[in-house]
């Protein structure tokens, strides 16, 4: 099992929604797509090994595989999807109790850091939003006390859903567990780049926005197009205020609701079946 498989414990909520041990799941046999993707589903230069079965969020990046000659591909849903399914939200917070908006910076990792103009974002992002503003910074920007200081000065209140991990160390298997309950206190999510978080937040309800410096990462890869190829591709995304309608319909296609499956189904497609 790869160890990108257990990023944002993915593997785990998965193994739960199969009816399986959550606190150590049974390895996948294959790859698991684990953030929203304009490619394939993984970075350009991901190696995989031969016959590998690469298990993606929807139908979109198996084609783009296709297309590059690549094979074994099955769309799932995003385990997001299955969270949500699993952790429905109470009818004891009613939608009218949201406020404010749930902001996420565009994020490097752990060999490429971001650059841009922070003080000019938050300037935007005080013009438009007009609740309370909380900052959701990934650890590698949470981490750096000179951005973190940026945010948490201009007032807003700043918040880090843990660790995604590497070779299964350091993982928080709870990361969307609280990334969720966060969104779920918020009337909107928003960001600088259409990313993951962006399709989370509109699943879980939110008003959705992408805005302000797009910022920039060291050695980021244009193989896929980047910013200009998302404003081709996706311009219903892109926006201060969105058109929900549309908005929603694109998320539903890109986390892949019709690509969902039945525990039985999954645990069949994993080979997580008992053995007798």
């Amino acid at each position: 099992m790869h160890h990108h498989n257990h990023y944002y414990g993915q593997a785990h909520i998965l193994a739960r929604y199969a009816g399986l041990d959550d606190e150590y799941p049974p390895r996948l046999r294959g790859y698991l797509q684990h953030g929203w993707n304009i490619g394939d589903g993984w970075n350009p230069v991901h190696e995989f090994y031969d016959g590998a079965f690469r298990f993606t969020w929807s139908d979109a990046p198996r084609r783009r595989g296709h297309a590059l000659g690549r094979r074994n591909y099955h769309s799932i849903g995003a385990p997001f999807l299955y969270l949500l399914d699993m952790e429905p939200e109470p009818v004891v917070v009613p939608q009218d109790k949201r406020e404010g908006t749930l902001w996420f910076l565009f994020h490097g990792w752990e060999g490429g850091k971001i650059r841009g103009d922070h003080k000019g974002l938050i300037d935007e992002i005080r013009e438009t939003e007009t609740g309370p503003v909380t900052f959701s910074l990934y650890y590698t920007e949470y981490e750096r006390p000179e951005i973190r200081r940026f945010y948490e000065d201009a007032g807003f209140r700043v918040v880090s859903f843990g660790r995604r991990g590497f070779s299964y160390e350091g993982t928080d298997p709870k990361f969307l567990y609280k990334q969720l309950a966060e969104l779920r206190k918020h009337k909107r999510v928003a960001a600088n780049r259409l990313s993951t978080a962006i399709f989370y937040g509109i699943a879980a309800g939110c008003d959705a926005a992408v805005y302000g410096d797009p910022m920039a990462m060291e050695g980021e890869n244009p193989l896929f197009g980047g910013d200009n190829r998302i404003a081709r591709l996706w311009p219903e995304m892109l926006g201060k205020e969105l058109d929900l309608e549309a908005a929603r319909a694109t998320t539903d296609l890109e986390l892949g609701v019709p690509w969902m499956m039945p525990p039985q189904e999954m645990r069949m497609l994993f080979d997580w079946r008992e053995r007798v």
